[in-house]
This record gives structure tokens, sequence and C-alpha cells, in this order.
């Protein structure tokens, strides 16, 4: 054959190739080598002040030696109540654009985070990781289409709905607990089995490939109950027993969070695992928005008198459920020892931020044009002590009421007639007590402005569209403005909550 004959067949042949090759590369995974693992622990109702290294009475020495050598995040915000907080940090998107703004999914609902949203975990494993969720969701029960395990993790242990029994795991009676999409029937306090399952999956985790790990703790979300030999720690120093059953559920979570670090050095993992820790909203501080609490005459057999919920947020006003800072204002921790030095970052920033902040880590593709990411990606802010690259910050917006947060102003906005408007300096009352609307009308109204902007794009809330059948027979409203949980601009809801 002659040379030219043979150049031809040569580039038809490479051409033949081509192709299949081009597809295999298309099939291979992303490359992971020098990705860190992602281990993301999310508190549930955790009061501000009801850590040990924020001068509580309560011990947490596995939780206080992160926050030693890590970063503390003292101004960072996750959303008033459960739902809106884990739509938050799985999408990094505001909650107001997939309607998931108010409350929370009670188990009657039948809605969920829209399936057109990408989430955290899905991101992650187009960008090679293997991704495991143990603990609760409270982002869609009623349709497995919701479910964990379809939403981008590739293994789930742990519950759909809010709150369950910690012993039983049932809430009315009807279990929620399960492996993958199979019901389970099992004993254990519910904290210890999501802590095992997590020492086993760190225990068997492949060293080649990158892992996010989601530990989502119930705890110290109600009902208020923990093993004896927890609350026997604090027979002598706390004596409000609903309180020492909280300082109980925090240990107990304290515990498993030493654990997962234990089993991250055993496995030699540590230098390459960022762990973040944090919490969806900050403690109750109203029966409206918590229950369990301790009977009267518990209380009185106990020398208590005073009938108050057992969370503390120091001195930040509010609580859960509220848009002041003790319902939204939570303790966060960035730890990565080999990659981060100890600081204390005092920026505003959002439960948000932690999607876009891990996805640049991980090198994930962006999010598609159309969902784009309110939150930013924090690393350094975090590791370097640089400004927030925020602008302003959605608290949160309602058809009744918002926040929103821009360099140390802090707008909280109650649309109810008559209605309120206030404006806080953060850096000088992080206690919000002084009102400093009429001092400041200019900044009152880019504030005002930017809170209607974000207003106007968002979508109906699902919780309000769910709730017709509560309504009266004679079409009375929803809420009783004159009713506010902390004075938070939280309505009375008639006939709702449980």
């Amino acid at each position: 054959m002659k040379p030219r004959a043979l150049a031809v067949c040569a580039l038809v042949w490479l051409g033949l190739i081509a192709v299949p090759l081009a597809q295999a590369a298309a099939d291979t995974p992303p490359a992971t080598v020098g990705k860190p693992n992602i281990v993301m622990i999310l508190a549930d109702d955790l009061g501000n002040a009801d850590l040990g290294y924020r001068g509580s009475d309560i011990q947490t020495p596995n939780i206080d030696a992160l926050a030693k050598d890590g970063v503390r995040l003292e101004n960072f915000h996750g959303m008033p109540v459960c739902t809106p907080a884990r739509a938050a940090l799985m999408t990094g998107r505001y909650p107001m654009r997939q309607g998931l703004q108010t409350l929370v999914i009670f188990p009657n609902h039948k809605y969920g985070l829209p399936t057109d949203e990408r989430t955290l975990p899905q991101a992650l494993k187009d960008a090679g990781y293997a991704t495991y969720m143990v603990g609760k969701w409270h982002l869609g029960h009623a349709d497995r289409k919701f479910w964990p395990q379809n939403r981008g993790f590739d293994h789930f242990y742990g519950n759909t709905v809010g709150e369950v029994d910690y012993f039983t795991h049932k809430r009315s009676g009807i279990i929620d607990w399960q492996r993958d999409g199979t019901f389970i029937d099992e004993e254990g306090y519910y904290l210890d089995l999501i802590g095992n399952e997590a020492v086993k999956i760190i225990e068997h985790q492949a060293k080649d490939q990158p892992f996010f790990l989601y530990f989502a703790s119930l705890a110290p979300h109600a009902p208020y109950q923990a093993p004896k030999a927890a609350e026997d720690h604090y027979a002598d120093s706390i004596a409000d027993p609903t309180r020492r059953t909280y300082a109980a559920m925090i240990s107990s979570l304290d515990a498993q969070v030493g654990r997962i670090v234990k089993a991250l050095d055993d496995r030699g993992m540590r230098d390459n695992t960022l762990i973040i820790f944090s919490s969806d909203n900050g403690g109750p501080r109203s029966a409206v928005v918590a229950s369990g609490a301790h009977s009267p005459e518990e209380r009185a057999a106990s020398g208590v008198t005073q009938d108050v919920l057992p969370a503390s947020n120091g001195d930040l006003r509010g609580g859960k459920g509220s848009l002041y800072e003790g319902g939204v204002r939570v303790p966060t921790i960035f730890n990565w020892p080999a990659k981060i030095q100890p600081r204390v970052v005092d920026d505003a920033l959002h439960m948000v931020d932690i999607m876009p902040t891990a996805l640049a880590l991980a090198g994930a593709p962006a999010n598609p044009a159309d969902k784009p990411l309110d939150g930013k990606d924090i690393w350094t802010t975090v590791a370097t002590g640089q400004a927030s690259p925020h602008d302003d910050i959605l608290v949160n917006v309602e058809a009744f009421r918002g926040a929103v947060i821009k360099g140390k102003w802090k707008l909280v906005k109650v649309a109810l007639l008559p209605g309120k408007t206030e404006l806080f300096d953060l850096s000088a009352d992080p206690s919000e007590k002084n009102n400093l609307a009429e001092q400041h009308p200019e900044v009152v109204r880019d504030l005002e402005d930017r809170l209607i902007a974000y207003a106007k794009q968002q979508k109906m809330s699902e919780w309000m569209k769910a709730q017709p059948d509560y309504l009266g027979a004679q079409g009375q409203t929803l809420f009783d403005p004159d009713f506010d949980i902390d004075d938070g601009g939280m309505p009375q809801l008639k006939a709702v909550l449980p």
C-alpha cells in the first residue's frame, strides 16, 4: 500500500475510534485526587448559648475542640424553623424560591423540596463524591420522589418527617425510620443509632474516593428525651428536669461528634476532611414552636416553679420561629486543621453559603442558569478572614413579614396591620433592643427596597396553599395579628400547630 493510502487508512481508523474514546471519557467520573471529604453536622433547635465553648453549663468537649481548632462564624444565620433551613442548606438558594419559606412540612402535607432543584449531594456526585445521609430529612415524605435517596444521596438512614420519639422512632404511633426506603422497627436511642451508622460509613469508605456525609441530628429538638445515664450526669448541676434532659441530649450529640472525629482519625482521613458544625435555627423560647417540656408537677417536685423552655440563646432576642437573632443566628464552626487556622469571623453569612463553598472545594459543576445560587463561596472569608462576599443577606421573606441584612444593619418588617418596621445596628446592638428606624430613614428605605425586591421573587408558600382545610366555615383569617412569638412577627396559627 502506498504511503498516501496508509495515511488515509490511519486517519479513518483514528476517526472510527475517536467517538468511542470520547464517549468513554464522558463516562469517566471526574478526577477525585485532592478533593476533600466533607462532613456536615447539623444540630436541631440548638440554643445559641448552649455549648460549652459559649459559656454554657452543658458539657460539649468534642464540639468545643472543633471550635478551638477551627474557624468560629459568630454571625452565621440559619432560618427561623426546620424545613426552610434544610432547603437553604441543600440547594444554596433562599427557600422562598421553592415556596418553602413558611413554617415546616407537617405529617399530613403532600409537598416537598421541588424535584427540579439541584441538591448539594447531587452536585457533589457530579464531582465524583460518594454521598451519605443519616438523621432527620424534613424536606418531603409523602412521595418517594422527595426522599433523600432520590435527591442525590447514595445511602440514607433516619427519618423523613420532623420530630419522632427518640426511642421508638414513631410519631403518632407510626414508624418513621428507614434505611434506603425500607421502613424498619429497631430499638435504640436516636443519636446512638445515627452515630453508629456514621462510624460504619467512615470505616468502610474507600480512601481513593471523596465522600460527603450529612449528619442531621434530631437533638436537641423536642420531644425532650435522653438516656437516663446521660440525664444523671447533670443530676447535681441542673435542677430543672426539662433543662436537664435537654442538656443530656446535647451531650449525647457531642459524644457522636467525638466518635465521628475519632473514626476519621483512625482511617487517616482527618487531614483531608472539612467538618462543618451548625444548627438549623435558634433555640425555642415558646411552646407554640416546641412541646414536650416536663409537667408543672414534675417541675415542682424538682423545686422548679418557673414554666419555661430549656434552650438559651443568651443575650440574643427571640427564639425559634422569630426573625430576630435568637431565632436565626446559630453557632457555626468550620474545622479543617490541615488547611485553616483558628480564627473568629464576625461578618454576616448564611446557610445558603454552605453549598457554593462545598462545590468550589470539590470542583463541582456550576448550577444551571435557571437555578442560580443565592449563596456565595465564603472560603476566603473562612480561611483568610477576607470580607463577606455578600452585598446583602435575606434572612427570610414571607407574605406577612421579612428581614434583610446589609453590613451592620438589619431590617425587620411585619406587614400584618398595624405592622411594624424595625432597624437594628447589629455591630453595636446584637440583642436588637434599640429600634433605629426613625433615626436612619435612608437606611430603612434602602433595606425595604431590597426586601421588597426579594418578596417579588418569592413563590407562593406551599404551606399556605396546603392550609385551606384548616380555615373555618365562615372564612375567618388564618392569623391572629395580635399574637407574636417573642414579639418577632410570627403570627399565632389558628387550629394548625400541633
